[in-house]
């Protein structure tokens, strides 16, 4: 990559003038440095971005920049936006411009489609497909700093310019192979806004609360709500409002004012009296107040029925031969719980009876549950035997 060739931009209007000459552009390459240790939402310092010739590092936190050019650019039906492992970027994108950039094209997902292992790294997609080297010198650079230095802004374009190549090396492989279709399904996923937003309500699942009692499941699960409202609306991280096993330890007080709730490790008096405080002991009182139905119930009052652990074991060993001999990450193919529900209920809708899946895995895996079809081995490798 040439140095002289990277524009840096700090104003509104060049970030327009170059936006305007990548819309021309059959795909463009995007990435993104940004902060995240002391907020909630990502700060966004650096985009990065990249058509066939033209390279730019566009700075985000430059006074008056005005970032609408690009939302224009990332909606453009007719330009495909590359990214390698997209989730992070996106959010920032669907959190700015309240949309998700489209069409999206992610290398990390195309390179388990064709067959470079489960979530391969950035610096080794590089190598293997370009012979390119990635420099980590600057990786965990505070990005959020001005004036950044030469150094940094060449770190942060290279990410852009070795995607162009990576990018049309995987989208060639693809094509050639048939495999388009399965990415796009992929990329249906990550490109539905859901994907992104957390639902407060659903947050306290994470936490596995063992426990069977209902009504302090009921409170942790208030809780866990009120920390990530409270979250985003002053912009910290959940952890440093509450910590995860804060939670459980307040939904068992079960406080009626401030003096219960910094009886609680780590609270202090400043905060329960205080704004926070305030309101996580409304969203206590509101849980306190709910009928006993609406409670939610124990986890092991809400498990499903389990299959067979033996046959789940026999399912996966197929869906790894089945990986391997396609030259695809398993993963892609089918999840552990789809493997479970498929296992429990051939009958049941399920991805892995839909389309590409079906034809690689699905199809066989009912026939191994129906009992028509057994494994066996031969060499170093998995044998089917008809029935």
């Amino acid at each position: 990559m040439n140095e002289n060739n990277i524009e840096f931009i700090a104003t509104s209007e060049a970030l327009a003038a170059f936006c305007t000459r990548l819309e021309a552009e059959a795909f463009v390459t995007v990435d993104t440095e940004f902060m995240r240790e002391k907020t909630y939402y990502p700060e966004l310092c650096l985009v990065q971005l990249a058509g066939a010739h033209d390279v730019a590092v566009v700075d985000a936190l430059a006074p008056g920049m005005d970032l609408a050019p690009l939302g224009r650019l990332l909606a453009k039906p007719d330009v495909v936006k590359v990214f390698h492992a997209c989730r992070q970027d996106v959010e920032i994108f669907l959190l700015m411009f309240d949309a998700v950039p489209v069409p999206l094209f992610d290398t990390q997902v195309a390179a388990m489609v064709a067959g470079f292992g489960d979530q391969v790294g950035y610096d080794s997609l590089v190598a293997s497909l370009t012979g390119g080297h990635i420099d980590k010198a600057h990786r965990f650079s505070d990005w959020s700093a001005r004036p950044l230095s030469k150094s940094q802004i060449n770190y942060a374009a290279a990410d852009v310019t070795h995607l162009r190549e990576v990018y049309e090396k995987l989208n060639a492989k693809l094509e050639k192979e048939g495999r388009l279709e399965w990415l796009a399904g992929e990329m249906a996923v990550l490109t539905r806004p859901d994907t992104y937003r957390v639902d407060p309500e659903r947050a306290y699942e994470r936490l596995k609360i063992r426990s069977n009692n209902r009504r302090q499941l009921g409170l942790a699960k208030a809780i866990a709500a009120w920390r990530e409202r409270e979250a985003q609306r002053i912009n910290i991280p959940r952890g440093r409002l509450l910590k995860d096993e804060q939670i459980p330890e307040i939904a068992s007080l079960a406080p009626d004012d401030a003096e219960g709730l910094a009886k609680a490790r780590g609270i202090s008096a400043g905060f329960a009296n205080g704004k926070s405080g305030v309101s996580l002991l409304a969203a206590i009182a509101e849980a306190k107040a709910l009928p006993e139905a609406d409670l939610p119930k124990p986890e092991r009052q809400r498990e499903a029925p389990k299959a067979s652990p033996a046959l789940v074991s026999l399912l996966k060993v197929l869906l790894a031969a089945a990986a391997e001999k396609n030259n695809v990450a398993a993963r892609l193919v089918a999840s552990g719980d789809e493997i479970e529900a498929l296992a429990l209920d051939e009958t049941a809708p399920n991805p892995v009876l839909e389309g590409w899946r079906r034809e690689m895995f699905g199809e066989t895996a009912l026939r191994l549950i129906r009992g028509q079809i057994a494994l066996s081995t031969q060499g170093k490798r998995i044998k089917i035997i008809e029935l």
